[in-house]
């Protein structure tokens, strides 16, 4: 037997694990790296956060993802560049963290590694039947295997199209295992770049669990504020909250076709972008607007795009409680606003839950990883757009 595949077995059958989750989002701002202690797995998992931390990505580094993310029309060896050069940066910012905790990488068991979504292409997208559902991450597993000599898994979200999914959004096979509660009507919400959550009835009663993405989160206001105040977001939100909201390029925003979709559905920056805030301008006669109102109008665009698609799936149940993860849940205007349009629905981080809303990611992907390894896919349940399968390709280290 190849040693290494002698290696995950063993690994396989230990009472615990020690994985590292990497994540990456469309902020580009840097590598999210958690290590955790995993024991078992499925509802009887358990998950400890041992170590965390963001490491921020170099401007260079930071301007050569941009060049072939989220773009119609890329330079092919940029792309093919880029996937190696990923792979090595988060080994090399892997062994910083492993040299800063004291950690040495051989009691590592595995790493969890998202990669950096460049494009992400449902069909909903394409707008064409004759083009499948498909989404790309890159940042070679292999690479970071061999540089960090940690057995890694990675690319995840590839057998949740091939199992019948649209490849995001993933974290309902988490907040199922983590989060979901007999006396509680949960809804997990993420605002990353893009918004999603999930809702997590209590009593457990998995045919009404759904995980879906809602709309833009962060990535139009970070766009914005990248393009015309040259800061990479609205720190706190403090540009939003200057501003005033106009109610007719809110319209034209919320005339975007995702949100006719039926649920579960997912987007990403290729829909919602500055290309796609012109055209909305152009349509609401707002191109003379300042900025301070078109960042107060992007900041409730998010705002109601969540509200709008939190009502419709949860309007027969009472006593919601919202646990938010994200940046998002760093900008107070947003959550201010978000609290007027749910008034009834009580808000609070993820802390509450015992879970860093900084980490939630990197941890889920821990988590995932630990299913594919020791675990099954019937850890899963069998709901629509959340195929039950086991994620991630394996790379050994030699």
């Amino acid at each position: 037997m190849n040693n290494n595949i002698l290696k995950l077995y063993n690994i396989a059958q230990k009472d615990s694990r020690l994985i590292i989750g990497l994540m990456s989002g469309t902020s580009l701002d840097g590598l999210d790296i958690v290590l955790c202690k995993v024991k078992g797995t499925g509802i009887q998992m358990q998950i400890e956060m041992l170590a965390f931390e963001t490491i921020e990505y170099t401007d260079s580094f930071q301007e050569d993802i941009k060049a072939v993310f989220s773009k119609e029309t890329v330079d092919m060896r940029l792309l093919c560049v880029m996937n190696a050069s990923i792979g090595i940066e988060h080994a090399r910012l892997v062994n910083a963290a492993l040299t800063k905790w004291k950690i040495r990488a051989e009691d590592v068991d595995m790493i969890a590694s998202h990669g950096q979504t460049v494009f992400h292409a449902p069909k909903t997208h394409n707008q064409t039947k004759d083009y499948p559902n498909s989404t790309l991450q890159i940042g070679d597993g292999d690479h970071i295997a061999l540089n960090t000599g940690i057995i890694t898994v990675s690319d995840f979200r590839q057998k949740h199209i091939a199992a019948g999914g649209e490849g995001a959004p993933l974290v309902i096979y988490g907040d199922y295992l983590l989060f979901a509660n007999s006396n509680e009507n949960r809804i997990l919400l993420n605002i990353g770049g893009i918004s999603n959550f999930t809702f997590l009835p209590a009593e457990g009663q998995v045919d009404d669990l759904i995980s879906t993405d809602v709309g833009p989160g962060n990535t139009l206001m970070n766009q914005y504020a990248q393009q015309y105040y040259s800061k990479p977001y609205d720190d706190d939100g403090a540009i939003a909250a200057s501003g005033k909201i106009n109610n007719a390029l809110l319209t034209a925003l919320l005339d975007h076709p995702f949100f006719s979709y039926s649920f579960p559905k997912t987007t990403g920056p290729e829909d919602f972008n500055l290309i796609f805030l012109s055209n909305a301008q152009l349509k609401s006669n707002t191109m003379k607007i300042n900025h301070e109102d078109i960042m107060a109008t992007l900041c409730s665009f998010t705002v109601k795009s969540i509200a709008k698609a939190v009502t419709a799936i949860t309007t027969q149940y009472a006593d919601l409680k919202m646990y938010v993860s994200g940046g998002g849940y760093k900008n107070p205007t947003l959550l201010k606003m978000l609290s007027e349009c749910l008034p009834n629905i009580s808000i609070e981080s993820t802390s509450a839950l015992g879970i860093d809303p900084d980490a939630k990611e990197a941890i889920l992907f821990s988590l995932l990883a630990n299913e594919t390894v020791a675990g099954a896919a019937t850890t899963f349940p069998k709901i629509a757009g959340a195929p039950a399968v086991c994620f991630g390709k394996i790379s050994f280290p030699d």
